[in-house]
């Protein structure tokens, strides 16, 4: 009962005192509003980044073999001099690998050409195309799918043919309306014809994926270094053979490069996973960080009800002396001006939490991250608001408790 009389007495001091409530529930509702918006943000670009990365530009359950890491973080300088001396990767160890690697696995190469100039039959040019020289089995590891036309046959790979499959969005610069699939195009000034158009992949952070074009990586487009190839990637349909398809791969490596055990690896083979270490660290610091700087205006949110409070229980002496004349305890008091307080931070940290996810919603809608709002950051917006009530009720609450009865009825 004295918990439900403490909420109603509360509810009657919101009602009426609203404006002096509403600046005491300011404080709560925007350090909880920015708590929830800034990790749902965080947690959306998350999301966004490994499902991006991993789906549309690195691949799903793929281990990646290549001179040089994506991102090099803690190797020390003896690994860094023995990668800068590796061999480059050739269209034999491509070879090797499909032949050596015992697990169930799709093997393919593929070498970004950078951006270049593509012209159409029509004289429409393109500019800025990423230009991707690869093998057939690509398509199917970077999950490439095919809108129109067919992708290149792993016959036309191996024989160099000059066919090229085109992003949605370099389809449309250089022929329009106009289907482009058995029309030519010149890369780079080498004619080629078109087989395919990819389905729209979307952007990443802004970029877009549909700016590109994919060629056999023995075709013309292989540019001053043929022979070679950027990396070779080999995907496996179980997540559980990852790691032993990596190992695996290392073994194979090691022995057709004549390493020594005491050598170290002149290349990489990374899993997704290992790539996406560099935002593991991002997002660790970006957790940590940002929910415990909003955190500070919580800190504030608590002084300014603490204030308030304080001056609430200085307004109402004389009400309470009477309380306490008529047999209300010391208890009694200190219940009641707690609840108050977590009352109002409460109802502030709920509002907050509302705000929050509105204008969590808000950026989804108009920006390419996920709108994420976790029920455990609503939990803890509207605990933290409970939390922050409390520890600011506590010392007024004290000071109310310990008037005395006489004093506090001849109060003026």
């Amino acid at each position: 009962m004295r918990l439900l009389e403490g909420i109603r007495l509360a509810g009657d001091q919101i009602r009426t005192q609203k404006l002096k409530s509403f600046f005491t529930l300011l404080g709560v509702i925007v350090g909880v509003m920015f708590l929830v918006v800034v990790v749902s943000i965080v947690e959306g670009m998350d999301r966004y980044i490994r499902d991006t990365l991993t789906d549309k530009v690195m691949g799903v359950n793929t281990v990646r073999v290549a001179r040089w890491p994506r991102e090099d973080v803690n190797s020390s300088p003896e690994q860094r001099r023995a990668w800068a001396r590796s061999p480059r990767l050739t269209f034999d160890d491509l070879e090797h690998l499909r032949r050596q690697v015992t697990y169930p696995v799709l093997v393919g190469a593929q070498s970004d050409r950078g951006g270049g100039e593509l012209e159409s039959e029509l004289g429409v040019k393109a500019e800025n195309v990423q230009i991707v020289g690869a093998s057939a089995e690509i398509f199917e590891i970077r999950n490439w799918n095919v809108e129109r036309g067919r992708a290149f046959t792993r016959q036309e790979a191996e024989q160099g043919t000059p066919v090229v499959v085109l992003g949605v969005s370099t389809a449309e610069v250089l022929f329009g309306s106009v289907d482009p699939v058995g029309r030519a195009v010149r890369i780079r000034g080498f004619p080629y014809r078109v087989v395919g158009v990819l389905e729209e992949q979307g952007s990443f952070l802004f970029i877009s994926l549909d700016n590109l074009a994919v060629a056999p990586a023995r075709s013309p487009v292989r540019g001053t270094w043929p022979g070679f190839v950027e990396e070779i990637i080999l995907k496996t349909n179980d997540p559980a053979l990852v790691v032993p398809v990596q190992r695996e791969t290392v073994e194979i490596m090691r022995k057709r490069r004549q390493l020594r055990p005491a050598d170290l690896d002149n290349f990489v083979a990374e899993t997704t996973e290992a790539s996406l270490s560099f935002w593991d660290n991002i997002s660790r610091i970006l957790f940590l960080a940002l929910p415990g700087l909003v955190g500070i205006s919580l800190v504030v949110g608590g002084i300014v009800i603490m204030n308030i409070m304080l001056v609430s229980v200085m307004e109402r002496t004389r009400e309470i002396g009477v309380r306490k004349a008529i047999g209300a305890r010391r208890a009694d008091i200190l219940v009641q001006v707690v609840i108050e307080s977590t009352t109002l931070s409460g109802a502030g940290a709920v509002i907050g939490v509302a705000v929050g996810a509105g204008l969590t919603v808000l950026v989804g809608a108009v920006s390419p991250l996920p709108a994420v709002v976790a029920p455990r950051w609503i939990a803890l917006g509207v605990a933290l608001g409970i939390v922050v009530g409390v520890a600011s009720g506590v010392y007024p609450a004290s000071r109310a408790a310990r008037l005395d009865p006489v004093d506090a009825l001849r109060y003026e």
